[in-house]
C-alpha cells in the first residue's frame, strides 16, 4: 500500500514540476518579448533555466520525502532500549556536554561489570 502511495505522490509532484516549468517557459516568452537588448534576452533565458532547476530540486526533495514516509512504516519497533535511543546531549551557552560523567563511559543502566 505504501509504494502506492509513494507513487501516486511522485506522481503529483511530477505534475507539479511540469506546471513549474511551464510557468518559467511563459514568463521566459514574457520577459523576452518586453526586453531590448540580447544581455536582457540571455538574462531571462538565465530565470527560465534557474526556474526549472527549481522545479526538479523541488521534485527530487518531494521524490526523497515519500521515500522516507515509505521507509518510516517498514523500520521495526523493537530497537528501543538497544542503543538507537541515546538521549541528545544538554546545550549550554558555551558547551555542549554529555549527559553522563565525563569519563566517557555511558551510564550502565543498572548492569553491573561482572
Amino acid at each position: 500500500m505504501q509504494t502506492v502511495k509513494e507513487k501516486i505522490s511522485n506522481m503529483a509532484g511530477s505534475a507539479k514540476e511540469h506546471i513549474n516549468i511551464g510557468k518559467a517557459e511563459a514568463e521566459e516568452k514574457m520577459e523576452k518579448a518586453a526586453a531590448r537588448t540580447k544581455e536582457e534576452k540571455r538574462l531571462a533565458h538565465e530565470r527560465k533555466k534557474a526556474k526549472e532547476a527549481e522545479a526538479k530540486m523541488e521534485l527530487h526533495q518531494d521524490k526523497m520525502k515519500h521515500l522516507e514516509k515509505k521507509m518510516r512504516h517498514k523500520q521495526p519497533q523493537y530497537l528501543h532500549g538497544y542503543g538507537y535511543d541515546h538521549d541528545t546531549p544538554v546545550t549550554t551557552a558555551e558547551t555542549t556536554v554529555p549527559p553522563y560523567h565525563l569519563t566517557g563511559q555511558p551510564p550502565t543502566h543498572g548492569h553491573k561489570k561482572y
